[in-house]
């Protein structure tokens, strides 16, 4: 009886990405091969709160006649697998939660991409998970880990995801199929073949180190982006570049020179606290409007990503529909501040602040559809004569104030009330809600410990938990207990 032991694979995919034919395709190499082979799969619940995964168990050998066949398992067991495949960061590190990757034994190979569950987008705040801890806790977790962003490298190849991975797998030398064996098994199964070779060649290279490097672009470097180089410290500067290519395609160069000019008063200032106040710097500055969504959605990429999505073919119609229900405060955002004071007051008369909205179907792809949101997007050269550029402008004006003061008496303390921009976020009814919540904090909490003149040792750590209290519960609830709890802020300074 052979003592060869079999080799278990298991696959991780999202919806759309090819996991059954990924599994087929190692199957089907492992039978002309003659090796005993058997797959599973077991559906996820959709396509973001749970992979579907791929389960294969299979002796990498040929059976002697008449020897017994192997018996294998169903589903995979913690701890005992040999290679584990992830089309999605999160859900690797959701099998590496649950066992299924060791580092005395599963070769990971997993893509960085991420496709963001559902708490990371519901979040008042950024909700992402942090890439950089979760790639370090994969290559942790596993005895090799190969991670690698296999949707750009799909494109690369002009191939589906499922047929890098499949080169990556080869590249394990782990489970005697060969890289000529998957090659075989792709123009048996005859479709689109050329593409699905081409994606397993770049996922092999990859996965081998042997991936040509792309060429750098060669980027025309702003003045304000120079400026930027050698005006502030090297930490902050990644932050910087982005902002700055976000808020010129925003509104203009000169916005983007505004952004630098208050930061100015940062640059010299603890690290942490300029890398916080640069971060939501930008955000604030590039805040949500009718304008910035109109912008987004006539994007060329967007198209581009809609038609991975849906996998149309060139000949295929796609027809993308947009629906919009703008309501009392987007038109007012968009007003001169005299008659959006008056359209508000109406709203707010009426009870029309919340409920009241005009929806409204685009289709995006029609020429109408699409003039109708190019129109809106060209419009940035209105913002700044509008009543939401007037109020976010004196609002952020106000929270920089806010930072600096801070920061002359706990640097800690001015990084978190910095933090605390995150709240304000969205447009519409998101907005209202976050802009409510952060307002009272200011006014119960931060103000009066600035005032007092000087900070208390858990002021900091309680802001923090301020802060958490109206992330997880947008309509204040919790956050008015924890502020009543917490007592009166004016007698801290005194505790």
């Amino acid at each position: 009886m052979s003592e060869t032991q079999p080799v278990k694979i298991l696959i991780c995919a999202m919806g759309g990405e090819g996991g059954g034919v990924l599994m087929n395709w190692i199957v089907n190499a492992a039978w002309a091969k003659g090796y005993p082979v058997q797959a599973t799969s077991v559906p996820g619940v959709a396509q973001r709160t749970g992979a579907t995964t791929y389960y294969i168990e299979m002796l990498p050998e040929a059976i002697a006649p008449g020897a017994p066949e192997p018996i294998f398992a169903l589903i995979p067991t913690a701890g005992e697998v040999d290679v584990l495949v992830a089309t999605e960061a999160a859900e690797a590190a959701r099998a590496a939660g649950n066992g299924l990757i060791t580092p005395d034994r599963t070769h990971l190979i997993a893509s960085t991409s991420r496709v963001l569950l559902m708490p990371e987008k519901m979040a008042m705040e950024d909700g992402r998970l942090d890439n950089d801890k979760l790639a370090a806790i994969l290559d942790k977790s596993a005895q090799k880990s190969v991670l690698f962003d296999a949707n750009q490298a799909a494109q690369e190849a002009g191939a589906i995801v499922n047929a890098v991975m499949l080169g990556a797998v080869a590249a394990t030398g782990v489970i005697g199929i060969e890289l000529d064996d998957f090659i075989a098994a792709i123009k048996q199964e005859g479709k689109a073949v050329s593409s699905n070779i081409a994606g397993l060649n770049k996922g092999f290279a990859l996965a081998k180190g042997e991936a040509e490097e792309a060429p750098e672009a060669d980027n025309v470097v702003s003045l304000s982006e120079q400026r930027a180089k050698n005006d502030f410290p090297e930490n902050v500067q990644p932050i910087l570049q982005h902002a700055l290519r976000r808020l010129n395609n925003y509104q203009n160069t000169a916005y983007a020179e505004n952004y630098l000019a208050r930061l100015e008063n940062f640059k010299d200032s603890d690290p942490e606290l300029l890398v916080s106040v640069a971060k939501q710097l930008a955000l604030r500055m590039s805040y949500e409007d009718i304008i910035r969504v109109a912008q987004v959605k006539v994007r060329a990429e967007r198209f581009e990503r809609i038609k991975g999505e849906a996998k149309a073919a060139p000949e295929d119609v796609l027809i993308v529909t947009d629906f919009f229900k703008p309501g009392i405060a987007e038109i007012s955002d968009m007003l001169p501040t005299g008659l959006a004071k008056s359209l508000i007051a109406w709203g707010e008369k009426n009870g029309k602040m919340e409920f009241y909205g005009i929806g409204m179907e685009v289709k995006t792809t029609t020429i109408t559809g699409f003039l109708k949101l190019w129109f809106l997007a060209k419009l940035k050269w209105w913002r700044p004569h509008s009543h939401r550029w007037q109020v976010e402008q004196a609002n952020i004006d106000d929270w920089l104030d806010m930072v600096d003061s801070a920061a002359t008496l706990n640097a800690n303390f001015a990084a978190e009330i910095a933090e605390l921009a995150r709240l304000v976020k969205g447009y519409g009814s998101t907005h209202r809600r976050g802009l409510r919540n952060f307002s009272r904090i200011v006014e119960e909490y931060v103000r009066p410990v600035l005032t007092a003149g000087s900070v208390p040792s858990d002021a900091t750590e309680k802001l923090r938990d301020i802060r958490d209290a109206a992330t997880k519960d947008p309509e204040g609830s919790a956050l008015g207990e924890l502020l009543a709890k917490i007592g009166s802020p004016g007698t801290l300074a005194a505790e």
